[in-house]
Order: structure tokens, then C-alpha cells, then sequence
């Protein structure tokens, strides 16, 4: 009988610790967030603007520009220029390069981010690559612009931001069709 009481404590423990990483997995999401949020990484931009800004000329932000390829993807992916200087309400347009040196049809999707993470709610895209997914032909090379505002409501003390982009290869979830 008393090796029971053992056998029972250590099954208890046991579901316990079930329990306990059963919900530590429905709270990652809501840790990543904040996690994010309190490093300044994986901003997510405003979206698409809309609006109207008057432009302020008094003012400079500096954009930095990076493009970075996720394991697997072969293409050469880069921004024309590494940053700019930009005026807060401004329309501004940089231009990716992308190429696919394969032998073999490629789609894929661009992930963005800004830092710091607090300007990202102020970081409009009017126009951007990442909002489709990229199909291109074995040797292929194309431009494919980002069109930003960078909007007038941003923090003073924000001087410079960072627009970066991760290239996913998605063709085995979204196969291209080869031209002919």
C-alpha cells in the first residue's frame, strides 16, 4: 500500500506538467507578441494609406532598406539602394531586385518588417511586392517597387527606420505554371 501513495504523486505531478505545457502553448502566440514588441523586432507595417498628408519638409526620416532570402530560397533579392532620406507625408518608391537563377519556374512571398517596432503603425505601404505572390521563369529578373509614406504623426524622437524583407519559397504550396 505504500508504494502506491508514490506512484499516485508522481502521476498527479505528471498531469501537472501536462496541463501546464498544454497551456503554455495556447499562450506562445500572445508571449511572441510581446516579446516583439519589447525588442523592437518583427514590426508589421500600417498597410495601405488612403489618406492625404501635406508633406514636412522641416523634417527627415531615414529609411533603411534590407532583403534577406529564408532557408531554401536560391533567388538573389536586394533593394536597388540600401536606404533614404525621406520627408514625414512624402510619397517615396524604392525598387527590389529579384532573380531566379534555377532551371525550374519559382513562386514566391515576401514577409515584411520595420524596426523599430513603435514606427510601424506609422510606415504605410501604398503600393508593395509583399501584397502578391512572386512567380518568375528560370533566369528571370524583375523590379518590383514599394511605394511608403512615412507618416507626419511619427514620434519625433524616431529618426531612422528599417524596412526589411524575408523571400519564402511557397512553389510547392503554389506551383507556377512554366511559360512556353
Amino acid at each position: 500500500m505504500n508504494d502506491a501513495l508514490p506512484i499516485h504523486r508522481l502521476v498527479t505531478r505528471l498531469m501537472l506538467v501536462v496541463v501546464a505545457m498544454f497551456g503554455f502553448g495556447f499562450a506562445l502566440v500572445p508571449l511572441y507578441d510581446v516579446m516583439c514588441q519589447a525588442f523592437g523586432i518583427n514590426g508589421k507595417t500600417a498597410g495601405a494609406y488612403a489618406g492625404v498628408q501635406t508633406v514636412d519638409q522641416a523634417r527627415t526620416v531615414r529609411v533603411q532598406f534590407l532583403a534577406t532570402n529564408a532557408a531554401g530560397m536560391t533567388w538573389a533579392f536586394a533593394p536597388q539602394q540600401d536606404e533614404l532620406s525621406v520627408h514625414p507625408g512624402a510619397s517615396n518608391q524604392m525598387l527590389f531586385v529579384a532573380h531566379n537563377p534555377t532551371d525550374r519556374p519559382m513562386t514566391a512571398q515576401a514577409v515584411p518588417s520595420v524596426a523599430p517596432s513603435k514606427a510601424a503603425a506609422f510606415f504605410h505601404k501604398t503600393e508593395c511586392f509583399c501584397f502578391t505572390q512572386q512567380v518568375l521563369q528560370p533566369g528571370e529578373r524583375i523590379e518590383m517597387p514599394v511605394r511608403f509614406i512615412v507618416d507626419r504623426d511619427l514620434p519625433k524622437d524616431v529618426q531612422h527606420l528599417t524596412l526589411g524583407y524575408t523571400l519564402f519559397d511557397i512553389t510547392e504550396q503554389k506551383p507556377p505554371l512554366a511559360q512556353h
